[in-house]
Parts: structure tokens; C-alpha cells; sequence
């Protein structure tokens, strides 16, 4: 297929850059089953009505992982201003230190601008503690920064000097109000430097209901990276590079999704990166297609892929030509989807990050 296959127009208008409060966000509920020919038989209700399409004996699965304070503003030994986004930790062995020194250090690989600021040996202050060394400058551009702090010390200051980093299309600097609302209320393993932006809709009271009413709640982890919002540049998808995130499946989860799919329930994926997970550790027709594991994912979903361990999907609106959009329309089929879509904008659904869901069944 070709990546203009995955393209449409829409209104900038309806580009959410500010967050409601959760549960309130509108959303489109699409049966995978059931296309109306010319329409999407689309169903218009609120994100904190998912619990009724959810049924006892059903599992919900969520991604826990922690958005990092990984945008990074201060300066150079010259005063003048440096910027850094954080993208993941690098190993001590993929760089050496400038200048070698005792104790424990914290290697980062990063974006950084303006570029002519961060050669080999230069140094960034970002606050009294946390200064910055390069270490490395890699063939795409990014560099290896090394802390002169030791991970837990590194982590305690990235809370206090960090800034959430918005994606990139929002143009304005994240607020006290972001630091909330571009996280998860179950967040809990740090590394991601984008929101699972589907899990924002969920808060812990709807969480509360959908538990009691007997639906099994279980966490992966994937790191969501910059490379979610790279778009796909080759015309043909078949030479589309995917990028790679760290990902666990806990023993515990799979277990108990694969005792759900025994008993006939399904398995919900909240988000495109929980589905990832899902995707990259289900094994077929098995019994028991869930396996534990941990690792590197480069999964790409695509129409044509066949689905193993997803059987409902809870997703936000998605920017065209984008891998997010393929993973929706793998589902629904392109056609499909951009009638789904372009029916959103005509109900003015907002878009993106911060903007309305699509619940996928």
C-alpha cells in the first residue's frame, strides 16, 4: 500500500490544545462488524460511558508507563540559552565520558537545539545540579549528554528542573495545569516522553466502576518515543523504518488476559501503544496466545495485518499519513476509516492529543 492511501484533509480548527476534564472528551463507538455502506454506523457518546460496552469477565489493558519532565531549557558556559529533550537512557558503554571521572553518572540520548551549542566536551546547565556534557554526537543528529548524577539522584532532579514535554504541534509552553492532564492517573513507570494519550480519559472513579463491575483491569509498559510523531516518508509502506520502543508484559498480565480469553471474554487495549504491546507478545489461535516478556518493539500495523490479541480498541483521532492512523485502519479498513473520520469532523470531534476518543469493537 502506499502512504498516500492514508491521507485527508482536516479542520485545524478542531485541534485540541488544551485537555477536558476526564470522561468528558466525546466518543465515537464503531463496530468492526458492521459497516453502513455510504456511512460509518457510528455511535456518539462520552468517554465516561466506556464501562457500558464493556462486560463482565472483560479485561482492560492499560499502559502505566510515566511521561518524563524530559524538555530540558538552560544554558551554555557562554550564557546563551540550550535547549533538550530527552529521548532514553543510554547504556555506559555507548559513550565515553569527555573528561573520565569517579562516581556513578547518567548517560542520555537527546535532541538538541541550537545543534552548534552541543559539541564533544561542551557543557549545558539546566539547573545548579543537573549539567550536561557531550559525550557523543551521533550520525542522525542527536546526541549522548552525560550527568554527573547517579540514575536515582538524576530522576529526582529532572522533577524539579524538567518540563513536560508537549507534542509539537501544541506552540505554547506546558502550564502547572499539563503536568497533570498530560499523564495518566495510573501512571507509574517513567520513560515516556509523549503521553499514551488514549489512557487521558480515563480517570479513577470510571476506573472504580469499570473494576466493580467485574471487568479485569490489567498494566503493560511501553516508553512511548519521539518516533511516534515521525511521519512515515516513503511512498511505498513497505519501506517504512518503524521505530522501536521498550516495552514489558508482566507475568501476571498475561496470565490473567490469557484466563480471559479461555472464558470467552475480551481483551480491550487502551491505546495504540497498549495494542503494540498486546500485539508484539500474542502468539495465534493458541489457548493461551499471551506471552510474558520484555524488550524492544518495532511492531508496524498496518491494513493487511492480522490481529492476535486485540479485540476492542479505545483510540484518539489521529494525524493523517501517521503509523496510529494505519494501526486504525488495519482494523477498519481505510475507506472506512476516513468515512469514520471525516463524520467526526462534520460532529466536531476535537483532534489529537487532547482531543475526543474512537472506541473500536
Amino acid at each position: 500500500m502506499l502512504t498516500s492511501d492514508f491521507d485527508f484533509e482536516f479542520p485545524e480548527s478542531l485541534i485540541a490544545y488544551h485537555p477536558l476534564v476526564r470522561g468528558e472528551s466525546r466518543m465515537m463507538v464503531l463496530d468492526r462488524e458492521r459497516d453502513g455502506g455510504g456511512e460509518s454506523a457510528a455511535l456518539l457518546t462520552h468517554t465516561r460511558n466506556l464501562i457500558d460496552f464493556l462486560a463482565p469477565g472483560d479485561a482492560l489493558v492499560l499502559n502505566d508507563t510515566r511521561v518524563l519532565r524530559a524538555r530540558l531549557i538552560g544554558e551554555n558556559a557562554a550564557g546563551a540559552r540550550v535547549e533538550a529533550l530527552l529521548l532514553a537512557p543510554a547504556a555506559p558503554s555507548t559513550a565515553a565520558p569527555a573528561i573520565p571521572r569517579a562516581g556513578q553518572r547518567t548517560l542520555w540520548k537527546a535532541m538538541v537545539k541550537p545543534a552548534k551549542r552541543f559539541r564533544v566536551g561542551d557543557k549545558a546547565r539546566f539547573s545548579d545540579r543537573l549539567v550536561a556534557e557531550v559525550a557523543e554526537v551521533a550520525e542522525d543528529g542527536t546526541r549522548i549528554l552525560e550527568f554527573d548524577l547517579a540514575p536515582h539522584a538524576f530522576h529526582a532532579e529532572l522533577e524539579v528542573t524538567g518540563r513536560i514535554p508537549l507534542p509539537p504541534y501544541i506552540k505554547r509552553e506546558a502550564s502547572d495545569a499539563d503536568a497533570g492532564a498530560y499523564q495518566s492517573v495510573f501512571a507509574a513507570n517513567p520513560g515516556s516522553v509523549a503521553a499514551p494519550t488514549a489512557s487521558l480519559h480515563l480517570s479513577e472513579a470510571m476506573l472504580e466502576s469499570i473494576r466493580a463491575k467485574g471487568v479485569d483491569i490489567r498494566m503493560v509498559t511501553l516508553h512511548v518515543g519521539a518516533g511516534t510523531f515521525k511521519p512515515v516518508q516513503s511512498e511505498d509502506l513497505s519501506g517504512h523504518v518503524m521505530h522501536s520502543e521498550s516495552y514489558v508484559m508482566p507475568e501476571e498480565t498475561a496470565a490473567a488476559l490469557n484466563a480471559v480469553r479461555r472464558k470467552g471474554g475480551k481483551v480491550w487495549a487502551v491505546g495504540t501503544t497498549a495494542a503494540r504491546v498486546l500485539e508484539t507478545q500474542a502468539r495465534g489461535s493458541d489457548p493461551d496466545p499471551f506471552l510474558p516478556g520484555a524488550g524492544e518493539t518495532d511492531i508496524f500495523i498496518h491494513p493487511g495485518y492480522r490481529w492476535k490479541g486485540v479485540d476492542g480498541l479505545l483510540t484518539n483521532f489521529h494525524w493523517p499519513k501517521s503509523t496510529l492512523f494505519m494501526l486504525v485502519c488495519s482494523l477498519l479498513g481505510p475507506e472506512r476509516a476516513k468515512r469514520a473520520y471525516a463524520e467526526a469532523f462534520a460532529q466536531g470531534f476535537r483532534l489529537f492529543s487532547y482531543g475526543d476518543a474512537m472506541l473500536i469493537r
